[in-house]
């Protein structure tokens, strides 16, 4: 990859944008419909993201299609259905339509593959079914040098409006909680709402957009909704109780759609509240004693591999797969001696595999994962694991899912083996007795009891 001319890149970013570049390719739709194009995630809760309409559009990079940007996902996947481009670590980029601007106007200027890695996958099948895909990643400088701008302008804007909302003395606003009006200082309604209804979304100071925030929270409310735990109700009394009786008067801290409201989260590139927060208090622990005793590690769940079963261990997530679905994933990399990495591969392909509710025993696709579940265990097709071809490819180093803590439990090690299994692999090599006199003099037991002497 040609690294393009750096110079300018940050002026680049304030011209108008204009024009249109060549289309890079297009999969079949047959092909389409069994590819996974956007991120994919295992269950967790609580969660659940909402987004505000009326944002936007950004164009995509080679051609005329436009989405919203509250839609970035849609036009991420046509990219990659369309053009076959993909773009690294979206999350960091810190305005994502000047971010597709910018570079749609540099593709116009020069080929792709000055840009981008190209990945090819199906290597091992013939040339004609093998496919290049591009990727747009920070390891470009160029790349790099345009996120970091554009997050120092972020930075930047936030600052100012952060500002002018803090000196701004003509803010009006109503409380959700009693309807009182205030006008003045958006402290006073904010103060307000945690002092008398114990609602605190934080520090005034820390907030930015605030109009904007008390509309999503007050919409949120308007929608019957509780502002913690996102369920809905009935009527806005049974609402109230809720939130009282469950201490529930507070914002969900794992919805995302809340980040933007708050200025720790444009402090750092790519680093939330939380990791920033996490820092903080590492820095607060160098100052104490090294006292652990009280710890209590909370170990994060792994989901089977075929149903929504999940287990604190992956020990007894190791038992559930073999009771319930025959298969006996510790035995399969015995027999057929796979490192780490080949078991990444594998576990994607399966996971792949059931999330298209295909059968990898037979390649019959059903119509839901229970079907598929349902003949896989009557068939026992879940321990006929296809040829290593099939799944010992390029592609399948990449999660199927995005939070599979099943991967990081993989291991390379022997020490997963059964005590039998080792005693079975481990060669015994017994001593020649014929000339004892001999092993006697050589023997190193002489050596520990001369030491032991010595002591003595």
């Amino acid at each position: 990859m040609a690294a393009p001319e750096l110079q300018g890149a940050a002026a680049r970013l304030e011209e108008d944008v204009g024009g249109s570049g060549c289309g890079v390719g297009g999969v079949s739709d047959e092909d389409s419909k069994d590819c996974i194009l956007e991120p994919l995630s295992l269950p967790e809760n609580p969660g659940g993201t909402t987004t505000l309409k009326g944002s936007p559009s950004v164009p995509c990079i080679f051609c005329e299609e436009h989405f919203p940007v509250v839609e970035q996902d849609k036009l991420l996947k046509h990219m990659i259905i369309e053009h076959k481009i993909v773009i690294a670590d979206v999350r960091l980029v810190a305005d994502f339509q000047r971010y597709i601007l910018y570079w749609r106007k540099r593709f116009t200027e020069q080929p792709i593959i000055d840009f981008c890695s190209v990945i090819r996958i199906n290597s091992t099948a013939p040339f004609e079914e093998q496919d290049n895909y591009f990727l747009l990643c920070d390891v470009l400088p160029e790349d790099r040098i345009l996120r970091e701008e554009l997050q120092k302008q972020r930075l930047k804007e936030i600052l100012e409006q952060q500002e002018q909302e803090r000196n701004d003395i003509n803010f009006y606003g109503i409380c959700m909680f009693c309807s009182a009006e205030f006008l003045g200082n958006r402290s006073v309604l904010l103060n307000h709402m945690a002092r008398e209804h114990a609602f605190n979304i934080g520090l005034p100071d820390n907030i930015v957009n605030c109009k904007e925030f008390l509309c999503t929270l007050q919409k949120k409310l308007d929608n019957l909704q509780c502002l913690y735990c996102e369920k809905t109700f009935r009527d806005k009394n049974t609402l109230k109780d809720h939130m009282r009786k469950k201490q529930h008067r507070k914002i969900n801290p794992k919805n995302r759609e809340y980040d933007q409201f708050y200025v720790i989260n444009y402090l750092e590139l790519g680093k939330s509240w939380e990791e920033v927060q996490l820092e903080d208090d590492r820095e607060l622990l160098d100052h104490q004693e090294d006292d652990w005793s009280d710890w209590e590690e909370h170990p994060a769940s792994a989901v089977c591999l075929f149903c929504e079963k999940q287990a604190e261990t992956i020990e007894k997530l190791y038992v559930h797969m073999e009771d319930a679905h025959k298969f006996d994933l510790l035995k399969i990399k015995s027999e057929l001696g796979l490192n780490f990495y080949q078991q990444v591969k594998l576990v994607n392909f399966i996971r792949r595999q059931v999330h298209q509710c295909r059968c990898y025993g037979c390649h019959v696709k059903f119509k839901s994962k229970a079907d598929l579940r349902t003949h896989m265990e009557e068939t026992k097709h879940t321990s006929l694991l296809p040829e290593r071809k099939m799944w010992d490819q390029l592609e399948y180093y990449f999660p199927t899912y995005e939070n599979d803590t099943l991967l990081c439990t993989l291991s390379d090690s022997e020490s997963d083996l059964t005590a039998q299994e080792q005693n079975e692999n481990v060669p015994i090599i017994s001593e020649d007795t014929s000339k004892l006199h001999a092993l006697k003099q050589s023997s190193i037991l002489n050596q520990i009891l001369l030491r032991e002497c010595l002591k003595n």
